[in-house]
């Protein structure tokens, strides 16, 4: 294997020096307590299929890493997309850190008003500074997040074009027109992500896991190459969690603080619907 095809894969999810090439097709990926719990979880379930596999653990330079499969090997110079999905990408957990400690964010700020010059309050331009949890929920308005229950994080297509400027893309035109620019048109390639879709859909409508868990800030890894080959795994598993047993969500309701609703099932009944409504009627 090269180090070609995960470098294909770093272009799309921007985790530099998270990832590093593994032995006989598997990907390295910095170590995360949670993400290993979630895999180990996800190996005993119906999601088995939807997700990289799981390999345990390895030390490289002192540094220990997940081992999961490099999902690219089996495909012939790949396009790949990464969505991000879900109603909110921040847990409740980090929103009550940020207030119960509150540190007001120069960097933040910064980035707030290179996207949105109008954005900060009066008391936030004052300050030059905006709290964590403000800028993580204003960041969340910007994009189809709060829209749909899904962004467009980036795609690479085979011709090796990568577009990662999506943090403005909201509407649902808008987000069609970037996936059907993703396919390039091609109606097949469609097909083929309509029907992984909604046997994901089926599968996590009945997993264990999924019924028992919050899935915030994960991703779907889209990938497809010239012979018509498609894919899609649930990736990126650091702010999964399990439920307190007392909790029941149901992955579509409105998140209110509170509730733990993720809006996963939300943005993958919509993400079906967009891509389903780029084919022809017949």
């Amino acid at each position: 294997m090269t180090p070609k095809k995960p470098q294909q894969w770093l272009q799309v999810v921007g985790h530099a020096g998270s990832f590093h090439v593994g032995d006989c097709g598997t990907l390295l990926k910095r170590f995360c307590k949670g993400e290993q719990q979630s895999y180990l979880s996800l190996m005993e379930d119906s999601l088995k299929p939807f997700v990289p596999a799981y390999h345990g653990v390895v030390q490289r330079d002192k540094q220990d890493y997940n081992v999961i499969d490099n999902l690219l090997i089996h495909f012939n110079s790949p396009a790949i997309m990464d969505c991000k999905m879900g109603s909110r990408t921040y847990l409740e957990e980090e929103l009550f850190m940020s207030r119960e400690r509150p540190q007001p964010r120069k960097d933040m700020y910064e980035k707030m008003v290179a996207v949105d010059p109008e954005a900060p309050t009066e008391q936030e331009r004052a300050q030059q500074a905006v709290l964590k949890s403000r800028y993580m929920q204003w960041r969340e308005t910007l994009s189809s997040t709060t829209t749909l229950g899904f962004r467009i994080e980036g795609f690479k297509k085979a011709n090796e074009e990568c577009r990662t400027n999506f943090k403005r893309t909201k509407s649902r035109e808008q987000v069609t027109e970037a996936l059907n620019s993703f396919v390039e048109s091609n109606k097949h390639i469609v097909w083929g992500y309509v029907r992984r879709l909604k046997q994901l859909r089926e599968v996590l409508e009945t997993s264990d896991f999924f019924r028992t868990h919050e899935v915030v800030g994960s991703s779907l890894l889209f990938v497809h190459d010239w012979t018509g080959r498609t894919g899609v795994w649930m990736i990126d598993f650091a702010k999964t969690g399990a439920l307190p047993p007392q909790v029941t969500m149901d992955h579509r309701t409105p998140w209110v603080e509170g509730n733990r609703e993720d809006g996963y099932l939300w943005g993958l009944d919509n993400l079906i619907d967009i891509f389903a409504n780029m084919l022809p009627l017949t």
